[in-house]
């Protein structure tokens, strides 16, 4: 069976180009690269997760779909404070699942954000931004700024299909009519492939955007700043003229910025010399996300509760602090006693003192193939695969919605999605709360409010 125009559910880029030719046992893919060819072909790997799994004398066992489910329906009805990590390899309408699950829960929702780009959404509450779609970059940009990102190698057809080499509307030359700047304190292939490397010193991000807002201002930075950032001052400026002399430029940025020293102050920054470069021409900045629908997490769940991520419904309204509410500070203070993971190998993310305590509580687990998550897990669901086995909602890098249909069916017949998973789960916890008489966190002001208010109706 031969398909075109499939959505790639691997990385942020979302493309939906791919082409794939499906056997009994193989599955061929083109137009992709290797990190989105490993994603297809765990639709066809012999060790993907294919029975519901329960942890018994320390070995993970097979078990019915029913036991499984309430088994993890206990195990979070029980719970006084558990966490809900929505990875982001799962459409959007699960994401809206597992959000209304957390607040009837009373749990802690983050998503893969807390632990990549989250400081970039700080960023971005605090001084806006100025954005376009991919689209956009491809058809007008003339300048390209990588900014603590090594496209090429995370990210391959971002530079493919959007941002360096594809012929645009008024960039009819392709890579000839643009120019890429990379910023990064390393030699790698994107910047060996760019018209100028800026090699600063680690953790001076925020310095050095620093000092081109004082030359954009008219004014020379302090000579210090060379000894700081490791970069000499004329090499700001041609950097700046470079900026402030494109049509339309963009910066692109990745977790190099925003997991240096300053953190959201570094994009916070970033964005403010973005916005001061459009008294001169057209300026944009976006973010190179690693995770397929890590937008989508923002995007819904900015919607549903005003925030991006890490929110806290133990009160029963949503609450948002990062650094008290995100996932690797609830695990390292142990404030949560039992945790529900979908679609996300999260012990590969976090700091091993979070590992060790994730192991000590119940740990539920949705995914696909077996992974060092799988091993700690108390229950394990299989993961049906977005955007090949069904239908849905991703959000793209640039926070464009993009539709995908499936071009097979779920390989299960107890679920046709991950949201299907959930909405069932979610099903069978309001059943045994109902049961035990208990109030879901959302309402639980309800028994209160009389006592302070006896009149209150």
């Amino acid at each position: 069976m031969f398909i075109e125009n499939i959505i790639c559910p691997a990385c942020g880029a979302a493309c939906d180009d791919i082409q794939v030719e499906l056997g009994d046992h193989t599955i061929e893919v083109k137009n992709v690269c290797k990190i989105g060819n490993a994603r297809f072909q765990a639709i066809r790997n012999p060790r993907r997760i294919r029975q519901p799994l329960i942890k018994a004398g320390g070995r993970l066992k097979p078990v019915s779909w029913d036991e499984a489910l309430g088994k993890a329906a206990d195990i979070l009805t029980s719970a006084k404070r558990p966490l809900l990590f929505i990875g982001s390899e799962t459409s959007c309408e699960a994401h809206e699942v597992g959000l209304m699950m957390g607040e009837y829960l009373g749990a802690i929702v983050d998503s893969n954000t807390t632990i990549g780009n989250g400081p970039v959404a700080m960023g971005v509450q605090e001084s806006g931004k100025v954005s376009a779609t991919e689209g956009q970059k491809k058809n007008r940009g003339d300048l390209i700024v990588y900014w603590g990102t090594n496209p090429l190698e995370s990210m391959p057809r971002q530079m493919s299909r959007y941002g360096v080499f594809p012929r645009g509307y008024w960039t009819k030359r392709g890579r000839f009519d643009r120019k890429i700047i990379t910023v990064d304190p390393r030699k790698t292939p994107t910047t060996e492939a760019s018209d100028l490397h800026v090699q600063l010193k680690p953790n001076s991000d925020y310095e050095l955007i620093s000092a081109l807002l004082t030359l954009l201002h008219g004014k020379t930075p302090h000579h210090s700043v060379e000894e700081i950032t490791g970069v000499h001052i004329s090499v700001m400026g041609e950097m700046l003229d470079m900026m402030k002399n494109c049509n339309f430029g963009s910066i692109s940025v990745g977790v190099g910025l925003s997991s240096s020293v300053g953190k959201h102050r570094n994009a916070e920054i970033a964005m403010n010399l973005v916005k001061e470069l459009n008294n001169h021409s057209k300026f944009t900045l976006g973010v190179l996300r690693s995770h397929c629908n890590v937008a989508g997490f923002n995007q819904i769940a900015s919607y549903m509760y005003g925030y991006p991520f890490g929110l806290d419904f133990t009160r029963g309204y949503p609450r948002y602090n990062p650094g008290e509410f995100t996932t690797v500070d609830v695990l390292r203070e142990k404030d949560v006693d039992a945790a529900f993971v979908i679609c996300s190998d999260i012990l590969n993310q976090i700091p091993a003192d979070c590992v060790a305590y994730l192991a000590e509580i119940p740990l539920i687990y949705l995914d696909t193939v077996p992974c060092p998550t799988t091993v700690v897990s108390d229950i394990v669901f299989p993961g049906v695969i977005d955007a090949m086995e069904c239908d849905g909602t991703f959000y793209r890098l640039d926070d464009v919605a993009v539709h995908f249909e499936p071009f097979t069916g779920s390989p299960f017949e107890f679920t046709h999605s991950n949201e299907d998973t959930l909405k069932q789960l979610f099903t069978k916890i309001k059943e045994k709360r109902n049961h035990a008489g208990i109030l879901p966190s959302a309402y639980k002001h309800e028994e209160v409010i009389p006592a302070i208010l006896p009149g209150f109706s």
